[in-house]
């Protein structure tokens, strides 16, 4: 049978020992820097090395975000930290920034490459082009039905992840500029203000009434929770379930 990956998140280290103590089989966190959870409570670098020796001990892969867009200024900070992550043995790296995967992959060969959700790769075009740059594995946008899943999997060699449980994005994955527009925080370098999480009023542009929407939170989804169809999922061939909440808590 086809080994299914559980790929549980990790805001804190307290968080880390929960999943593994509860049976992930990876686990991605995020270190202080180039990290698309700004806010979390994220790994400076002593923690990393001592999360990886940590999960390492106990058969547990991990994974570190470094999925936000790189400025030119920081290309060189940015390669001295993906060297640091290899040299500790991190398994693998998720990333965003095309150019910075394509130096990466020059630099360090056998480094894992793991294409962000935020590349938005919703089309076996896009995995395609993704395996091409070095990608080992690709994030599918969680807008991605069950049926495109399969036709992906079947005709691609990347391992293909799918987020299976969690917070949903207003937006398509990645690509909502709202926050940066409202409040000039962008999401794409980590530092979302949720602005979809916010009370609303839904306003008749030709009379100027509010309009009786049964609630405030006009733009906020529930979350993603797949639980009762995880077979389907499981059938379509994909290798990791992915959970959502960097930013939750153990105990939500």
């Amino acid at each position: 049978m086809r080994d299914i990956e559980l790929l549980a998140p990790v805001g804190s280290f307290e968080a880390l020992k929960a999943a593994v103590q509860n049976g992930a089989n990876a686990v991605y966190l995020g270190g202080k820097d180039f990290s698309a959870r700004a806010s979390a409570n994220n790994f400076d670098r002593n923690e990393l090395k001592e999360a990886v020796r940590y999960a390492h001990i106990r058969g547990v892969q991990v994974f570190v975000t470094a999925n936000t867009l790189i400025k030119q200024n920081e290309i060189y900070d940015f390669v001295e930290y993906a060297k640091f992550l290899y040299d500790i043995d991190v398994d693998a790296i998720i990333l965003q920034d095309i150019g910075m995967a394509r130096i990466i992959k020059k630099m360090l060969p056998d480094f894992e490459l793991h294409a962000s959700t935020q590349m938005v790769a919703h089309s076996l075009e896009d995995v395609k082009y993704l395996e091409s740059v070095g990608f080992d594995r690709v994030v599918l946008a969680r807008e991605v039905s069950v049926d495109e899943i399969k036709y992906i999997c079947d005709n691609c060699k990347a391992d293909i992840e799918v987020f299976v449980h969690g917070a949903l994005c207003v937006c398509y994955s990645g690509q909502c500029l709202m926050s940066s527009m409202i409040g000039n925080r962008s999401g794409n370098r980590g530092r979302c203000a949720q602005p979809c999480r916010q009370k609303y009023e839904l306003i008749d542009v030709h009379t100027g009434e509010v309009i009786n929407s049964n609630g405030d939170y006009l733009l906020s989804q529930r979350d993603l929770s797949t639980i009762e169809e995880i077979d389907k999922i499981m059938d379509a061939g994909v290798h990791s379930l992915k959970i959502e909440g960097r930013m939750k808590n153990r105990n939500m």
